[in-house]
């Protein structure tokens, strides 16, 4: 999954990408590249940002949608509005990547009427303060039992079990510490038997580890995650550098066979 950020704030590569016909060309090299899916979002979710307007999200993604759909390419909406979700799966977009999990009772509604697969993500709180000082008494037991909750619940809803994916959420609302812990632990997500989608591409807890690295220079230790997610089973990376995240992902997928 090839990340595409059409924001000016987000935390890798805010800006870059805000122009409609540059995200175009982007998303088709992502997939070019290798990307099965490509990842469209208009709000940042970086640590302390703010949400912005359903119609401002909109504008941004949108026409990005349509072109890359329209080109053959199979895009997910990454948005916790049920509004913007809608119109993204008019637009084309086939999966809906909520890193809200799907609280919202609206945006449970409108996976199960429209049909399409989802990404159930768990974030503490919210991202305007979801890293002021996170605490859990087992972080890979808590952030487990909440994903198999809202799975159930989109199930209850009509939403079909194979179209279901659970995401741990790494770097939202959690340490360096919990995210090293999830990390080790993601066979136990993957034993649930939903698809594990991991989203640990240029994280801050990357930088962490490797001494305070810039978003831009965490691709090495992004394609370790790779690696390691592939070894414990996850079936979804959700990367920024396709190129380079791809090679690993073979190499891994080529080691365990």
């Amino acid at each position: 999954m090839g990340i595409l950020n059409v924001t000016p704030d987000s935390f890798s590569d805010g800006g870059t990408f805000l122009d409609p016909r540059v995200a175009i060309n982007h998303g088709l090299a992502l997939a070019s590249a290798g990307a099965d899916i490509v990842d469209v979002g208009g709000e940042s979710t970086r640590p302390g940002s703010d949400p912005v307007p359903d119609e401002v999200e909109h504008d941004r993604v949108i026409p990005v949608i349509e072109a890359l759909a329209s080109d053959g390419v199979t895009v997910s909406i990454d948005t916790s509005k049920p509004s913007v979700a809608s119109a993204a799966v008019a637009a084309g977009a086939r999966i809906i990547n909520d890193v809200t999990g799907f609280r919202s009772p609206a945006m449970v509604e409108t996976a199960s009427e429209k049909g399409v697969a989802v990404v159930v993500m768990h974030m503490l709180g919210e991202p305007r303060t979801m890293q002021e000082n996170p605490v859990y008494g087992d972080v890979v037991a808590e952030v487990s039992a909440y994903l198999m909750r809202q799975a159930a619940g989109l199930r209850a809803r009509g939403v079909p079990v194979d179209s279901i994916a659970i995401d741990p959420g790494i770097g939202f609302g959690k340490t360096v510490d919990h995210n090293l812990e999830l990390m080790r632990h993601l066979d136990r997500l993957v034993s649930s038997g939903y698809p594990v989608v991991l989203g640990a591409s240029r994280k801050s807890f990357i930088g962490t580890v490797l001494g305070g690295r810039d978003p831009g220079d965490r691709d090495i230790g992004t394609a370790a995650t790779v690696v390691a997610g592939i070894l414990s089973g996850v079936a979804v990376v959700r990367v920024h550098n396709v190129d380079m995240c791809l090679q690993a992902a073979r190499m891994a997928d080529a080691i365990v066979g």
